[in-house]
């Protein structure tokens, strides 16, 4: 398999998945604004997203797929077909189950999760009716996600790269055709939601049946494999579970920092997700099966080489992204949002949440290139083990920024303070996973990484200076008109690309270099 190419055809699909994301975000802005009605929307689309956590992309299959993996390498594709088989269908009745109790305990759980809301009047009822709509959606997308883990297997990465697409396609649509036919039209999106999960499924079930791998009702739920998957699967819930729990301590906090503090952090957020998801997701969907396949082979050698291989091309795009992200994080914030519903003031408020997440780009992405390292060897207690650490440390975290610094000198950012705490907290884990892999031996460093991190060292410290010299002030962003904001953005973006480029040529660097 040519690494580089699957690579960038996964980012290339996954770009339009953002592209189409960001477009939602755009239009949720001018729509409906920051304030509490979209709080309240954000808030219950978390929840489920959070269960999707363990029970899709995360949990569940980082014990499934290397699991499917050596199946299909070693077994055949009859006994491969017979585990997705059983694995499914004790997925759709677990999914059944949570759903259906999900959609009971609503009004429990919101308050439990977001006890600021009980602050203004009616937005705890709302978040509460919005989660019982979607909760369905978790359903629906985990079964999407064991679809797409199968088609990873067998190389085929386009359509599940592709499928998110059609959940921000059906959340746009709800928002601008669909609110007008509801009395509170953010219901319009929770259903828009419900639609787009559907329709995600819809799209994997065909190939899927061309794979010869439609999953059929298989109640033997003993068989060895899939008894390994759910040995392997306990402690990934529980790291998964850390995760989710600190995103939710977060979002609890910023629950009371008053009316559109939860919607200027997940703005930040999805901001943030455009570089961690286009190379993050991207070479961890193409390396986890080829790193499970060499471990199956007992190939550490080539093993070793493929992490470094991942590791080394992230970091030609992720560092100049947390650069760039940094000192352009309002003008972004505003470029994107600043319409409709969304005002100047709300830009002053997520922009420097971007910045703070905008520290931990790079180790956000190298933590899904590091961790599957651990999975393709059917090890998920270490990656449970420093997820524990990093949840304790960044909740100091938490304490010191919000009430030491933050509440002192930014009163009206104490989100920001949730933001930074995240990236502090990816920057450690990043770093005891590359420790562990190296204290194993199941890692070595290739040759030429001091000469690999100069180059890009010093190719992003002067692209960035220059960017700083050439762009506006951030109020300047904020009192202009769209297209001159379209237009200089485009400018500084195109200024700094052809700037790192050329440095790094200069530099020796080149992109064939990466080939692989």
């Amino acid at each position: 398999m040519n690494l580089f190419k699957a690579i960038v055809g996964v980012s290339a699909m996954t770009s339009l998945s953002r592209v189409a994301g960001l477009a939602n975000q755009i239009v949720m802005a001018k729509v409906f604004g920051a304030g509490a009605v979209n709080d309240a929307f954000e808030i219950a689309f978390q929840l489920p997203n959070m269960m999707r956590r363990l029970f899709a992309e995360g949990a569940f299959a980082q014990a499934f797929v290397p699991l499917l993996a050596e199946y299909k390498s070693q077994r055949g594709e009859a006994a491969t077909h017979t585990l997705i088989n059983r694995v499914a269908t004790l997925q759709l009745l677990a999914l059944l189950v949570v759903t259906v109790l999900g959609i009971v305990a609503a009004p429990w759980l919101i308050p439990l999760f977001a006890s600021g809301f009980a602050k203004t009047e009616g937005k705890t009822l709302l978040a509460t009716q919005l989660l019982q709509i979607m909760f369905p959606y978790l359903l629906f997308i985990s079964l999407t996600a064991l679809a797409g883990g199968v088609m990873n297997i067998w190389k085929k990465f386009a359509i599940p790269a592709f499928t998110p697409v059609l959940l921000n396609l059906c959340m746009i649509a709800a928002a601008v055709w669909a609110t007008p036919y509801f009395a509170q039209p953010i219901h319009a999106l929770a259903w828009g939601v419900v639609v787009g999960g559907v329709a995600q499924l819809s799209l994997q079930l065909w190939p899927l049946y061309k794979l010869g791998m439609f999953p059929r009702l298989d109640f033997h739920f003993r068989d060895e494999g899939v008894q390994r998957m759910l040995r392997t699967m306990a402690p990934a819930l529980i790291g998964v579970s850390i995760a989710q729990i600190s995103m939710l301590i977060n979002v609890s906090y910023a629950s009371g920092f008053g009316d559109g503090a939860v919607s200027w952090l997940k703005k930040a957020d999805r901001l943030m997700e455009l570089p961690t998801a286009l190379l993050g997701v991207a070479i961890g969907t193409v390396i986890l099966p080829a790193l499970g396949a060499l471990r199956g082979e007992k190939n550490m050698r080539g093993y070793g080489e493929l992490l470094d291989y991942g590791m080394r091309f992230a970091l030609i795009a992720t560092l100049p992204a947390m650069a760039v992200m940094c000192v352009l994080a309002t003008p972004m914030v505003a470029t994107l949002f600043q319409r409709g519903a969304f005002s100047a003031e709300d830009v002053s408020r997520t922009g420097p949440a971007v910045a703070a997440y905008a520290v931990g780009i790079v180790a956000l992405v190298w933590i899904k290139i590091l961790a599957p390292a651990f999975y393709a060897q059917q090890d998920t207690r270490t990656p449970v083990k420093i997820g524990i650490r990093v949840l304790l440390i960044t909740q100091l975290f938490n304490l010191f920024f919000v009430f030491v610094v933050f509440n002192r000198f930014a009163p009206q950012l104490l989100h920001v303070a949730l933001a930074l705490s995240t990236s502090l907290g990816a920057v450690l884990n990043a770093w005891w996973l590359y420790r562990g892999l190296l204290a194993r031996g199941a890692y070595v460093p290739q040759a030429g990484w001091t000469r690999f991190a100069r180059q890009l060292l010093a190719a992003t410290l002067l692209t960035t200076a220059l960017i700083l010299l050439a762009k506006p002030s951030d109020l300047w962003w904020t009192v202009v008109g769209e297209i001159p904001r379209a237009s200089m953005l485009a400018a500084l973006f195109a200024l700094g690309g052809f700037a790192y480029l050329g440095v790094l040529y200069c530099f020796g660097f080149r992109l064939r270099d990466m080939h692989r």
